[in-house]
């Protein structure tokens, strides 16, 4: 699958080499002696246990190896430490993390994740077939098997409601399939109502997704009162969703024959109640998935990764062994690629982690990928090859026009008075929002904000129609005048403007062009800013430096008033139409109801 300098071959091109070096009759590339391997098929602990490597898969696992070393043959003596199969991720977005591949895999190959399901929709909506293409290729060069997901929503609702950069239909996604094995399943499949409704479009791309052989992943929100809707999602073909925040979400998506995937990102804190499907009503866990979706430079330094998720998930009374099993062999199971990873075992990649301590801590000492050693005691011992981004990927901002204070001006029913208003009310660690009506006051015939509010513009930067949309949020905490300005903004990627002040929006707004995408903050502080030239979504710069301008750009929000925890990980959500109650994009405000997605106004009549 993966080309040179971390080859992983098929299982079928390694097969006679496997069998020879478990014979004894070849040696074997790698031994790791004396360990206590956690087995997460049989969910036990085996002591004293070695594992034989035969370049990028492992040849045996046994008492004793020795029959399988020779001159050639790396020894690594685990003298007793725990050694558990590399961590998965079963759902995630690379690009949320604000770097390329080559980055990410260099953050998180050292906090133990080997592999990963994600899915590359956000750059598949700037840049269409050929972004999920740059990210598959890129991903190719690194250690991490990284298996890519077609985007299944460019747009995610429609260009009735939003206007993006690209869009993905049912050929689309039986050409991708093509590109090979690694293209893994279909990605969150957002519009849920369409699906449910009998949408032409949707149901094609999962019937191109059956044919070829792969499961179709799911974001479905709607509240569990009509069963209808989840049946006709499910016999559609979607079989696993990470959208659950509680643990009934979790008990209603397995009884349906679902994966539920329990999601801790840096924002959206949902395993605390989820894992109480297991924890208080014990349902069995081999169909529960951990998952990050989304996790910011600053957290992955902070906190890190899969192996964070995991500890997370022993906190709330998860047996280690357990949660290692719900971020390895569940998601290779729900991926069908247990013959590959997922698991130590003969024939399977040996991507492996040697831990320093108990098991509960997920301490990662040494991560093994690939049959190699890639990183030991939080660093990398490996050099990762730089990638050649085309011309098309770093310039990707098509806004002509200089933005001004003028564009933020939301003219009012009323010369004078006050005006009831329909406000977006952000909610902390949160990935949904709720509609509250307002009244705010009319000076001019204009909208004048007051309190804990703030203006929200969406303005269409692929350079389709030049649509601006304009909203109000509650909860974002600005105290003092500021802007956030931002190309990322899910899942459409127009320039997102939120401030209290109509000069600054415009002076962040107009840096962020300047740089062909990222984030800037405009506050009485100065100006702090973060270039995401990579589709307007990520930067090809070390992770350690992105983590650092994204930790600037925090303090930056914090300094302002916004203290939320990671708040640019939920503003940047608030673009995102298919999330309930409502959202604003380029076309305007966007709620969905029963019936679906329906646009509604600024003001209430």
């Amino acid at each position: 699958m993966h080309t040179h300098p971390f080859p992983r071959p098929q299982q079928a091109d390694c097969i006679r080499d496997l069998n020879k070096t478990a014979r004894g009759d070849q040696t074997a590339t790698l031994v790791i002696k004396n360990a206590k391997v956690v087995n997460v098929v049989s969910n036990e602990i085996l002591p004293n246990t070695d594992v034989a490597v035969q370049g990028s898969r492992i040849a045996y696992v046994g008492k004793n190896a020795d029959h399988t070393i020779g001159e050639q043959t790396s020894v690594l003596q685990a003298e007793g430490r725990y050694l558990t199969p590399g961590l998965l991720d079963g759902h995630c977005h690379i690009e949320s993390s604000q770097v390329t591949p080559t980055q990410f895999a260099r953050a998180v190959l050292p906090k133990g994740t080997t592999a990963g399901f994600f899915d590359p929709h956000e750059i598949a909506n700037v840049l269409g077939m050929e972004g999920m293409k740059l990210m598959l290729e890129e991903a190719r060069q690194t250690p991490l098997a990284a298996y890519m997901q077609v985007a299944s929503c460019v747009p995610s609702t429609n260009e009735t409601l939003e206007t993006n950069g690209a869009d993905i239909g049912p050929e689309d996604v039986k050409e991708a399939f093509t590109w090979g094995p690694d293209m893994i399943a279909l990605g969150e499949v957002m519009n849920f109502p369409g699906v449910v409704h009998g949408d032409e479009k949707m149901l094609s791309e999962i019937e191109q997704t059956l044919r070829a052989g792969r499961p179709a992943d799911g974001h479905y929100t709607w509240p569990p009162e009509d069963d209808r809707r989840l049946s006709a999602y499910t016999a559609a073909g979607v079989s696993g969703d990470h959208e659950i925040t509680t643990a009934e979400d979790v008990i209603e998506k397995i009884r349906m024959g679902m994966y539920a995937k329990l999601r801790r990102g840096s924002a959206w804190h949902d395993v605390v109640e989820t894992i109480k499907a297991y924890t208080e009503q014990g349902i069995d866990t081999r169909r529960m998935i951990l998952v990050t979706d989304d996790r910011s430079p600053e957290s992955l330094v902070d906190e890190g990764h899969m192996d964070f998720v995991v500890r997370h998930a022993i906190e709330q009374g998860v047996p280690p062994v357990t949660a290692i099993q719900m971020a390895t062999i569940n998601p290779a199971e729900r991926f069908g690629i247990s013959h590959d990873i997922g698991m130590i075992a003969p024939g399977r990649f040996a991507d492996l982690l040697l831990l320093e301590g108990r098991l509960a801590e997920m301490n990662i000492g040494t991560t093994i990928a690939a049959g190699q050693v890639i990183a030991e005691n939080g660093e990398m011992v490996v050099d990762l090859p730089n990638f050649p981004l085309p011309k098309q990927a770093i310039q990707s901002v098509h806004i002509d026009k200089k933005v001004v204070a003028a564009d933020f001006r939301i003219a009012s029913p009323t010369d004078q008075g006050e005006a009831l208003v329909r406000t977006i009310q952000v909610r902390e660690n949160h990935v949904d929002t709720k509609e509250r009506h307002t009244t705010l006051p009319c000076n001019n015939g204009e909208l004048k904000l007051e309190g804990d509010f703030s203006k929200m513009a969406v303005i269409e930067r692929h350079g389709v129609n030049g649509n601006q949309g304009l909203g109000i949020l509650n909860g974002v905490g600005l105290q003092a005048p500021a802007a956030i300005a931002s190309t990322v903004a899910h899942d459409s990627h127009n320039l997102m403007v939120i401030g209290n002040d109509d000069e600054k929006m415009a002076k962040a707004a107009n840096k962020v062009i300047d740089m062909q995408g990222g984030i800037a903050v405009v506050s009485e502080a100065g100006l702090t800013s973060l270039p995401l030239p990579v589709a307007g979504l990520m930067s090809d710069a070390p992770f350690e430096h992105v983590a650092n301008a994204s930790r600037a750009v925090s303090d930056a929000l914090a300094d302002a008033g916004c203290t939320m925890n990671y708040a640019f990980m939920t503003l940047s959500l608030l673009a995102l139409v298919v999330i309930p109650d409502i959202r604003l994009s380029d076309q305007g405000l966007v709620r969905i109801t029963d019936a679906g997605f329906e646009k509604v106004s600024l003001f209430v009549e």
